[in-house]
């Protein structure tokens, strides 16, 4: 597995490793996940009224690991035997024990995902979030939420292939909206790896 490198030029901190997985692991995981997960088509709430989701998706983790997201509750669903050693090196990657994964499937490219900030109260406020990519390479593009001196919104534009780790540390979030667009190219299935560690709320 290959170490994660800084990248430059974002007032956030954002690391990368293109080929963190070697691809025949990755090949692997990637077939077994599509089988292993119970994907569903989730509705969301979007300005007002709900809608599905452009993409098949399934929230998994500790047992206290629910998510509140876009007006739903998500309970999780338990780690299976394939997912407990890719959880543990991702964390060890990122230096974090994460207690949950989003796991997303692309089915081509017009499943998407939609500009968001992952900046839930469940995660804290500096929180870190490590993306695992596998199957098509698909385009993730990070925007800034503030202008520059010039009125310009800064825009960051990765190409997210398969086998390939992001993770979002530090103030990634409060400065920062992502996106994996639409594409009218043809491209094959995708899976993400969301990892996140869901903190217990005060009331």
């Amino acid at each position: 597995m290959k170490a994660l490198r800084d990248m430059t030029g974002l007032e956030g901190t954002v690391q990368f490793a293109q080929r963190w997985l070697p691809i025949p692991e990755a090949d692997a995981l990637f077939e077994a996940l599509r089988v292993d997960i119970p994907w569903t088509r989730h509705r969301l709430r979007i300005f007002g009224r709900e809608v599905d989701a452009p993409r098949l998706s399934c929230w998994i983790g500790d047992p206290e690991a629910a998510y509140r997201y876009s007006g739903a509750r998500f309970a999780p669903e338990p780690w299976s035997e394939v997912l407990v050693p890719v959880r543990d090196a991702v964390s060890e990657a990122a230096e974090v024990a994460f207690n949950s994964v989003l796991a997303n499937l692309y089915r081509d490219g017009r499943d998407a995902m939609g500009w968001h900030s992952d900046d839930e109260r469940e995660l804290g406020p500096r929180p870190v979030i490590a993306s695992l990519s596998l199957g098509a390479t698909r385009r993730f593009v990070l925007k800034a939420r503030a202008p520059d001196m010039d009125g310009r919104f800064a825009r960051h534009v990765l190409e997210l292939p398969h086998g390939s780790l992001l993770v979002m540390r530090g103030d990634t979030q409060v400065r920062y909206r992502h996106a994996l667009p639409r594409t009218a190219k043809p491209v094959g299935p995708r899976i993400n790896l969301t990892f996140r560690r869901i903190l217990p709320l005060q009331v």
